[in-house]
């Protein structure tokens, strides 16, 4: 049997940034009237759950018994509704009827909302064209409540940037979640559903918070009872999606590609064969007619032994259309993953390399998917490492839908043990240039489709909750959930922005609370590359489960994860004059940027180049002094770290206090361990000492 949890659901850990906490004094004497007056029009489940949350909210902000109340004759100080019911309301009402004329909805896609305060009417209007953006709505305004901003000075009009806005859970039937570090799945326990429905929905408003509208609820590494979603076990499929839906969220699944075969007596999955297309046409069908809103299938084929069109001599184009094919009726997605490799590499083969595959196997495709079909690409070309090179598939394709896939479950990037905070990468990945039109084409202007002018197209993520007590484990680990969410929804928010909402509205307003976690989140992401792997080298990691160091843990592995060290250097070649060509892969401007040791940004040096330990970085330091340096310096800010949390006792929440104390601890031994091993092993293979003669083994 898998682990039961009890779960204390009004704790502050479960309740994550919807906590809702007693407002002010000073806070309530100004908007006390404002906030007590409330009407929310509509009657959609989407309505119902927008009452819910206020009605859940405002209790608390009050810190009083609340009750929506639906006064028809508008004399309350905020107004709820969709453009439809307000246009029915203000048909009687002159004064609204005014108001509206002023509001442009053609401004507003279907997914936007407009906030506004309207002084001389004293109204705080909330509005948007569909039940889902006023749901959205909804939640900015808690959102500006909760941080205490002034509501009379409201005047805030959000669209989406990105439509696809998605989540994938890995998690499998059995209960286990692959690359998950915070407990079991919080949808499935011993192949059947959980008997916890509630914290579901619970999810559901979470994401619904931070505008997520799509989620896959199942492993891409489709096994024999996960392929069974799509046919006997599809009411655990549809009892899912009926709780999602109340939240604007579309419910997917990852599909196993060779599904016709283990659910048919089909002996092929070939994709031009007459037999499976019309297996998968006729599935599809079964599926529409019992999720009517099902959103459609995410693919990994061809990839780490998964079946895909390549056994029966197909493209990835054939294999992605044929599936599109049979969701097209229904307005359904197939979402293609493009992490496909070599995975059985010879180490001594020093030309092939992983970091090709992904634009070697799809560039020449482009133009060939169906408008049906978007192509999810890793933010790097190797596989979630804590510093790569943006892939450069990116721009690449300008006639194929292209979805940035990123992992917010922490796999190479600590676990959910150590603290590191993604936002930072991520906003370095969504903002890089990529010169595919010009100059500034960056990654976020292709992935929202107005580079390109195309509707599918977003951000998708591996996820990382659990049934953990604060859902993440690591309860700063929120935090990489809670900025995913808000930069899907808007790429252009900063670092900054996102980080300071997300403490004021977990903590609270308090200054110190606000200093220290800022300080220990924007700069944990560096902290832990500094203590891990250098210049880009990434993956010295333990095989399998991936934590913890183990320098030659895939040095000579099937899975092409190469350092290359020597006693001379360290580094691979990817250039295109005397190495594997990668660096080609890329527009000229970075291509030029990268094929030369001399430009090559010292960040990434060890990923393109392999180079002496006596080479001098634009720091003035060695190669080996970087190494020794960096490693001595991640250990001493994990205990500054650690100075920070401690100042705030008493300040946060005494389990969160101690469930982020713990953390710290474990993530010291971590980096004790990695900077102990990582220095020996290259003051051994080098030769050359520490200029500080510190201690190393």
């Amino acid at each position: 049997m898998s682990e039961m949890k009890v779960v204390n659901k009004n704790s502050k850990a479960y309740q994550a940034w919807l906590s809702y906490e007693k407002l002010s004094d000073s806070y309530l004497k100004e908007y006390n009237e404002l906030l007590s007056n409330i009407s929310v029009y509509g009657k959609t489940n989407l309505n119902a759950s927008i009452k819910e949350e206020i009605n859940r909210a405002l209790a608390k902000f009050l810190s009083a018994d609340f009750e929506l109340n639906f006064n028809q004759q508008l004399q309350n100080k905020i107004l709820i509704a969709a453009g439809k019911e307000l246009k029915e309301i203000a048909a009687d009402n002159e004064k609204l009827d005014s108001l509206l004329k002023s509001i442009d909805f053609a401004e507003l896609n279907d997914e936007g909302y407009l906030i506004k305060y309207f002084k001389e009417e004293d109204l705080l209007l909330l509005t948007a064209k569909s039940d889902q953006g006023l749901l959205y709505g909804n939640f900015e305004l808690l959102r500006e409540i909760q941080q205490e901003n002034n509501l009379e000075q409201l005047d805030l009009l959000s669209n989406p940037k990105n439509n696809l806005r998605m989540l994938n859970h890995w998690d499998n039937l059995d209960g286990s979640i692959e690359r998950g570090y915070a407990g079991k799945s919080i949808f499935y326990q011993d192949n059947h559903l959980v008997n916890d429905l509630n914290r579901i929905k619970d999810y559901a408003r979470m994401l619904a918070s931070i505008g997520i509208n799509a989620l896959s609820i199942n492993n891409v590494n489709v096994s024999y009872e996960e392929t069974r979603l799509i046919d006997d076990k599809i009411e655990m499929v549809i009892t899912i999606a009926d709780i999602l839906r109340d939240y604007g969220i579309t419910t997917y699944l990852s599909a196993n590609y060779a599904s016709p075969m283990q659910l048919s007596s089909i002996d092929t999955a070939d994709p031009l064969d007459e037999k499976v297309r019309l297996w998968w046409k006729e599935k599809a069908a079964e599926i529409y007619e019992q999720i009517p809103d099902f959103g459609g299938f995410v693919v990994k084929a061809d990839s780490e032994g998964r079946p895909g069109p390549f056994t029966y001599g197909r493209s990835h184009a054939d294999g992605a259309n044929m599936l599109a094919e049979a969701l097209e009726p229904y307005g359904g997605l197939l979402i293609w993953r493009c992490f496909v490799y070599n995975c059985q590499q010879d180490w001594r083969d020093k030309k092939t390399d992983r970091a090709r595959a992904a634009y070697d196997n799809f560039k020449d495709l482009d133009g060939e998917f169906k408008e049906n079909v978007l192509l999810q690409i890793k933010n790097g070309p190797m596989d979630f490492q804590v510093r790569e090179p943006v892939a450069p598939l990116f721009g690449a394709m300008p006639k194929t839908n292209q979805v940035l896939e990123l992992q917010v479950t922490q796999e190479y990037t600590g676990q959910q043990k150590d603290l590191c905070y993604l936002i930072p990468q991520w906003k370095k990945i969504t903002d890089f240039d990529t010169y595919a039109e010009g100059e500034n084409t960056p990654v976020k202007r292709i992935v929202d489709g107005s580079l390109y002018n195309q509707s599918n197209t977003g951000f998708a993520a591996v996820v990382n909750v659990g049934n953990d007590q604060n859902w993440t484990g690591h309860h700063l680990a929120q935090a990489n959930l809670y900025g995913y969410g808000r930069l899907a929804w808007n790429s252009d928010l900063s670092a900054v922005e996102i980080t300071e909402e997300w403490i004021k509205i977990t903590f609270g307003l308090d200054q110190e609370v606000m200093e220290s976690l800022l300080r220990m989140l924007l700069y944990s992401w560096s902290i832990y590359e500094d203590y891990t792997s250098p210049l880009g080298i990434g993956w010295m990691v333990n095989p399998d489960h991936h934590y913890g160091v183990n320098v030659n843990g895939y040095e000579y592995s099937r899975w092409g994860t190469y350092h290359r060290a020597d006693h001379e250097g360290i580094g691979v070649d990817r250039s295109l004059a005397t190495g594997t060509g990668y660096a080609g892969q890329y527009f000229e401007e970075n291509a030029e940027k990268y094929e030369t040791i001399e430009n090559c940004p010292d960040e990434l040096l060890l990923f393109f180049h392999h180079v002496p330990y006596t080479h001098e970085l634009d720091t003035g330091k060695t190669v080996i002094q970087h190494i020794y340096d960096s490693h001595f310096r991640g250990v001493a800010a994990v205990k500054e770290l650690q100075g920070h949390w401690e100042k705030l006792e008493g300040k946060v929440d005494e389990t969160i206090y101690k469930n982020v104390k713990n953390r710290l601890e474990m993530q010291l031994e971590n980096a004790v361990e990695w900077r102990d091993q990582v220095n020996t092993y290259f003051h051994r293979i080098s030769g050359i000492d520490d200029q500080y003669d510190r201690k190393i083994y």
